[in-house]
């Protein structure tokens, strides 16, 4: 009797060192892994890339053209600096998002993250760095000709943005002109059953 106690002791004392081990582990990975569920709209904490988590709109990252391309194509731009890590940056996410659904067909929207500009002595005028300022979030708006239009730090309004476009592409004024508004899929199917 003492034998099968002896052994039942020695199979069950290694399986309570993996539970405890095991437990022990979980239990540092949740402690761990628990800080990113911290980060919201208003720390400065990463959980993604801005434009994806907080505006919804995964197509403008990465940028389908550069500011090279467009500004040779003498295509209207905008450069949009930002960090993902940025409170600010997060709540402005939104108003490019903005920009691209209403001038995303005639005009270059290029989100640029100030992480991933290289560092350099000089830089050329059709390169991002050019224009940065050190400040995110940063809107530099270029026409036609690639000339500097609009240049402004911090949470700049959609409706600056709007008007500078509208000079660009020679629109009514806002004040002047049709409220634009996207329609919705819902509208389109009871158009169909009238």
């Amino acid at each position: 009797m003492n034998g099968i106690k002896w052994r039942f002791l020695q199979n069950l004392i290694p399986n309570w060192r993996r539970l405890f081990s095991i437990s022990l582990l979980l239990t540092c990975l949740l402690v761990v892994d628990v800080q990113s569920a911290f980060a919201d709209i208003n720390n400065d904490r990463y959980d993604g890339n801005v434009f994806v988590v907080y505006a919804g709109n995964g197509s403008l990252v990465p940028p389908k053209a550069t500011l090279a391309k467009a500004l040779s194509e003498h295509k209207p731009a905008i450069l949009a600096f930002y960090v993902d890590d940025s409170s600010d940056c997060k709540k402005y996410a939104i108003v490019v998002s903005t920009v691209q659904e209403f001038y995303g067909r005639a005009a270059e929207i290029i989100p640029v993250n100030v992480d991933t500009i290289p560092i350099k002595e000089s830089y050329n005028s059709t390169e991002p760095g050019y224009y940065y300022s050190g400040v995110v979030p940063q809107v530099v708006v270029f026409n036609q000709s690639g000339q500097v239009v609009l240049n402004k730090k911090g949470q700049v309004p959609y409706e600056e943005i709007d008007d500078r476009f509208r000079e660009v592409f020679d629109l009514l004024p806002r004040s002047e002109s049709v409220r634009l508004k996207r329609r919705s899929f819902n509208e389109l199917n009871s158009e169909l059953t009238q």
